[in-house]
């Protein structure tokens, strides 16, 4: 299937070319080396076939699909209604009915009418009245192709009218016989946002969005001061190119400055090169095999030779490279020791360029050497943060508090003493708290609980700062095993789940009665009550005892903290003279 160019949306006309006479095309595009344009406006038949000659075509002729497919789109990227009413607009093609009459039945698919090409080829037809009845057609008469009416929705048809009629406008057709592609513009990232290229073709659409350029069309990079050309190669080359008459390179970042082999913008005016076996010709792009006299062999690297002088030449050497005192050879430019070092920190020099570097803990980002980011920005440490290396961190904590194992970030109190300070409100000293295991004595000291006289172990007790061990006995549950409890217990809720019968038991113990089936009675709150009182007149009972116990056995304290059981130190780093509030 034909590839089918679109030309673009036409840009108004104040795009630097010469204003061109005549109506100005609402739509264009191209298929191969065909081009089609819309112009709006009422015409009579003949006003529209003289604009199209202007214009060095002629009215459009629909000789196949892909061509009704263009009228298609143009209607659709014009806008598609007629105006007034609302109807689609009546566009006159290139189909006229020479005078006389005729049957329409035995003249084939054009039904007698001929192109404004003079002949009848065509594969395709869309008559708006397939069946006339055999009425016979008198001409002269003109086609005009409109959606209103159409057999099949999105298909333009034809109809018959007088060719002195004003149609909405018209379709011309043009033929060029080789075209030119967009500019190719190398520009960095930052230049690209202020550079556009603007085009104009020369049946008068004009637009900086197109996919092709016929023969004859204008480019302009404003920017950069390019005004270029699309011409037909002297070489017979099928594809036609940008150009100019000025002899001579242009900027180097469109089309290669026009050279045919390099340009060189990097000194002075762009300039084309050619290889040392070619010679730049009278055009200044083009390179051509070197005459009798040329520097063929001589110079290192590009050879240009002087118009005005006959055999003169000039030897160039590529980028990075310059010439040596005999004028011929290239020698490497140590572009480290230049006046203007191109690298931020370090630089290294290779043949014809350079490559950077950066100092130790630095990393080269887009051409500068940066410092990595800390790796303690943005983490929520409580207290404070570490860096470990140039990625890692970890979060510290005061004296007398370590991370947290559940959350590192968090601190919480810590101890590894038989006694530390508590942690104390600075403003309200009588608000201490201890971490867990310990009890506030008097003062602001935290003293741990001996929990192995508290008989939390029934067989061996070792106490620890802050905790203790039960070292199981032989007739425990879990004996040889060393744990805070040896002799768990264990709820066997997998069988007769959901019966509603407690479950059966293995051993001797204890049975609890049936729940009561009305309400306590008196006497049993107050039981509860004294209970509850006897309780509390216990716990003050311990603490006295543990105050004493204090006081009374210094040295046994610290023989305990002299104990290899007792000696879970962790190393704190001192930040801060003052324990922190959790």
């Amino acid at each position: 299937m034909l590839r089918v160019l679109f030309l673009g949306v036409l840009a108004p006309a104040s795009l630097g070319f010469p204003a061109l006479s005549g109506p100005q095309p609402s739509g264009s595009q191209c298929v191969e080396h065909d081009c089609f344009a819309l112009f709006r406006g009422p015409a009579t038949f003949l006003a529209a076939c003289q604009t199209c000659e202007r214009l060095q075509g002629h009215l459009m002729t629909v000789r196949s699909s892909v061509a009704a497919d263009v009228i298609s789109l143009l209607l659709s990227g014009d806008g598609g209604d007629g105006g007034d009413g609302g109807d689609s607009p009546r566009l006159w093609i290139g189909l006229k009915l020479p005078p006389g009459c005729h049957d329409p039945e035995h003249l084939g698919p054009l039904r007698g009418f001929q192109w404004v090409t003079s002949d009848n080829r065509t594969s395709y037809s869309r008559w708006a009245r397939p069946d006339r009845d055999g009425t016979p057609l008198c001409g002269p008469l003109c086609v005009a192709v409109s959606a209103a009416g159409a057999p099949a929705p999105g298909e333009p048809a034809w109809e018959e009218q007088s060719c002195t009629a004003e149609a909405e406008g018209f379709l011309c057709e043009f033929h060029f016989a080789a075209s030119c592609r967009p500019l190719a513009m190398e520009l960095g990232a930052a230049a690209t946002a202020g550079v556009s290229d603007t085009y104009s073709t020369p049946f008068g659409a004009r637009s900086a969005d197109f996919q092709a350029l016929p023969v004859g069309s204008f480019a302009s990079v404003a920017t950069l001061g390019v005004e270029l050309v699309c011409a037909v190669p002297q070489h017979g080359a099928a594809e036609a190119r940008w150009g100019r008459a000025a002899p001579g390179a242009w900027d180097c970042r469109v089309e290669n400055g026009g050279c045919e082999h390099s340009c060189n913008g990097s000194a002075g005016p762009p300039r084309c090169l050619c290889p040392a076996d070619t010679a730049l010709q009278a055009d200044g792009r083009s390179c051509a095999a070197h005459s009798a006299h040329s520097c063929y062999g001589r110079c290192d690297h590009f050879c240009v030779p002087n118009p005005d002088v006959p055999g003169a030449y000039t030897c160039m050497c590529e980028t990075g490279y310059q010439l040596a005192a005999d004028q011929h050879r290239c020698e490497d430019v140590d572009d480290c020791k230049l006046e203007l070092n191109p690298c931020p920190q370090l630089c290294v020099n290779t043949p014809g360029g350079f490559t950077c570097h950066c100092f130790p803990h630095y990393e080269l980002v887009e051409g500068e050497c940066v410092e990595p980011v800390d790796p303690c920005f943005g983490v929520n440490c409580e207290y404070q943060c570490q860096p470990v290396g140039h990625t890692d961190y970890r979060c510290v904590c005061a004296e007398g508090f370590a991370p947290s194992p559940l959350d590192p970030h968090r601190c919480q109190m810590f101890c590894n003493q038989t006694a530390c300070p508590a942690d104390c409100d600075p403003n309200n000293l009588d608000s201490c708290h201890c971490p867990d295991g310990y009890i506030l004595d008097d003062g602001s000291m935290c003293t741990d609980i001996d929990e192995c006289h508290n008989g939390d172990c029934p067989g061996e007790c070792r106490n620890l700062p802050g905790s203790f061990e039960c070292i199981c006995g032989p007739d425990s549950a879990l004996a040889g095993l060393v744990g805070t409890d040896c002799d768990p217990v264990t709820v066997n809720d997998s069988e007769d789940s959901g019966s509603g019968e407690p479950p059966a038991s293995s051993g001797p113990s204890t049975t609890s009665g049936p729940p009561p089936s009305g309400p306590l009675h008196s006497g049993v709150l107050t039981g509860i009550s004294i209970a509850s009182l006897s309780l509390i007149v216990a716990l003050l009972a311990l603490l006295c005892h543990l105050r004493k116990k204090q006081s009374a056995t210094r040295a046994e304290l610290e023989y305990k903290c002299a104990a290899p059981a007792k000696e879970v130190m962790l190393q704190h780093v001192h930040t801060e003279p003052t324990p922190q509030k959790l």
